[in-house]
Order: C-alpha cells, then structure tokens, then sequence
C-alpha cells in the first residue's frame, strides 16, 4: 500500500522538477516549498530549491538553503558543489575554493571505497563542474 502524504511530496517535487526545466524557476520554488512543508528535511527538495535560487540570483538564500544540506549530510559532494558555485557568483572565492575543496575529497574517499587505488584528489580548479 502507498502512502499518499508521500506520494503528494514526491508529485510535489516532480512538478518542480518540471519547472525548473521550462525555467520557470519561481514557480518551482513554490512546488519545492510545499514538498518541504511535508518534510522539512528532505535533501533532495533543498537541492531544487537552492538550485532555483542560484538561477533567480537570489545567491544569499541559495547559500543558506546548501548549509542547511550539509548540517543534515555533511558527506553530500553535491551540496558542496553547489555551495562552491554559489558562493563563485556571489564573488566569494575563498569559500568557493573551500567548498570544492570538501567535494573534491569527499568524491575521493567515495572512489576509494571502490578502487583503493585512485589518485588523490587534484589541486582547486580541476574539477569540471558542469553550471
């Protein structure tokens, strides 16, 4: 049996998905809000919502919507991705290179589990990010 509550927050992100993809990126913030009333905590809304914000400009909040990801999943490469690309366009650059800095590390320690092998990671500016 599904529950609805959370078939409605997963519809609920779904449909912010789709306008963030037709950049209609206000509106897909209000989907996001609502996905996150239901679950206040759910990391994958914040991404959309934060990744929302970025495009609207509004880099302040995306910022402060990517620390809240990492409190609840310190080991998120992508949230601190984003928080690099963040905090690159607000002019940040220290802290853009700090953040990239944790992903390129944690993305490292994720490809040891797998290949003990692999190269450590490269110095700041050698990660392709893809904005």
């Amino acid at each position: 049996m599904t529950d609805p509550i959370e078939e409605r927050r997963q519809a609920l992100y779904m449909e912010g998905l789709a306008l963030f993809g037709k950049d209609q990126h206000e509106d897909a913030l209000v989907k996001y809000d609502e996905a996150l009333e239901i679950d206040p905590d759910w990391t994958e809304a914040m991404h959309g919502k934060a990744m929302a914000l970025m495009r609207l400009e509004r880099y302040d909040d995306a910022i402060t919507v990517g620390k809240r990801i990492v409190e609840l999943d310190p080991n998120d490469a992508f949230a601190h991705t984003s928080l690099s690309m963040f905090y690159q366009r607000k002019g940040m650059i220290d802290e853009a290179e700090a953040e990239g800095a944790k992903a390129r590390m944690i993305s490292w320690k994720e490809e040891l589990k797998k290949n003990p092998d692999a190269a450590p990671p490269g110095p700041a500016g050698s990660m392709n990010v893809i904005q």
